[in-house]
């Protein structure tokens, strides 16, 4: 049986290694928010990020695979108001909205390492999953190695949150929804063919009957305590044949034609939130900034995120800070580069 949603509340991980890497100096909302405080009055920015994590795992152009540590992706990920890593003024983040993640022991132990790389008591940041433990799919995954690739067979979405800065009700939390896929054996016909892909009814055979886990989205609705600002967050991961055949469900393409849709709970809390957030790796070129306006939000970021493509994207309701590197970081460590936004509240 399916399982409809996962929620993880982080705890220490005493089998984890971190390899932390030393703590940058404390910030105005760091020493103003001890012991789960809410931060400083000075400090009313919500540091949102999105990344396709790839499983932690990058792919070389020769074939082989690399395995990165959480702490090293943190580090490649996080920006300073000036758009650059590893500096004395790169703050904690309060909302990281990733994809493909193995399941809750991976988001645990990633939300763990990035309590401790801040200085944070374990359980400071907590893990939405859409899946707990997610069916592996696929083979090598491009990887000559293996093993490395098989660290890639199972994949889910997740959302990471600062619970330090940010509350969340088990209420708040969406049912997944499925994105859409075209009916295998089926002319797209401008998006008659499609179909919201619940197997078997899409799968040729059995083999693939669970793959469509790593595109289940999932949302959740926080509320900022220093100010009781409500903040909607989704992740999404639509699958690689969403580049060339744009479906959200039967017979539709999506908003916009773009294969993204918001599953009905997720759209509820999404009308009650101020903040709005929204991080897909779409897996499609294109998708202009304004094509979630109807809900309020903007794109930001326009270059390249995957190679000489951009297919990753991020959407906001709010007012976000501007970006001297277009909300883009070049020197993430994973095959998509990260998207932040920095939104004043």
């Amino acid at each position: 049986m399916y399982r409809m949603y996962g929620l993880a509340l982080v705890a220490a991980l005493a089998a984890v290694t971190l390899g932390v890497p030393h703590r940058a100096s404390a910030t105005p909302s760091d020493v103003a928010a001890p012991n789960g405080a809410a931060p400083a009055a000075a400090d009313r920015v919500l540091r949102v990020y999105n990344n396709n994590i790839e499983n932690l795992v990058v792919n070389n152009s020769d074939g082989s695979c690399t395995r990165i540590s959480g702490p090293d992706h943190l580090t490649s990920i996080l920006v300073d108001d000036a758009g650059r890593t590893g500096t004395s003024g790169v703050v904690a983040p309060d909302i990281l909205i990733v994809q493909q993640v193995r399941g809750t022991g991976q988001a645990e132990a990633y939300a763990d390492q990035l309590s401790a790389k801040f200085g944070y008591p374990a359980g400071s940041y907590g893990a939405i999953v859409a899946w707990s433990d997610p069916e592996p799919w696929g083979s090598t995954h491009k990887c000559s190695s293996q093993s490395l690739g098989d660290l890639k067979k199972k994949q889910t979405n997740a959302i990471i949150w600062n619970k330090r800065t940010l509350n969340l009700a088990s209420g708040d939390i969406s049912k997944y929804w499925s994105a859409g896929w075209l009916k295998p054996g089926t002319a797209y016909a401008n998006g008659a063919g499609c179909t919201l892909y619940k197997p078997p009814n899409s799968d040729p055979d059995s083999t693939d009957y669970y793959k469509w886990k790593r595109t289940s989205a999932i949302a959740a609705r926080f509320t900022i305590k220093a100010t009781g600002t409500s903040v909607f967050a989704a992740t999404m991961h639509l699958p690689q044949e969403n580049r060339q055949n744009a479906c959200a469900g039967d017979g539709d393409r999506g908003i916009a034609n773009s294969g993204i849709h918001l599953g009905a709970d997720a759209t509820t809390l999404l009308n009650a939130s101020t903040i709005r957030v929204v991080g897909i790796d779409a897996n499609r070129t294109g998708i202009a900034p304004g094509t979630l306006s109807g809900y309020g939000m903007t794109g930001y970021g326009s270059a390249a995120t995957n190679g000489s493509s951009k297919i990753d994207y991020l959407f906001v309701r709010g007012g976000v800070q501007s970006s001297a590197v277009d909300h883009t970081v070049v020197g993430t460590k994973s095959n998509h580069k990260a998207l932040y936004g920095f939104i004043t509240y």
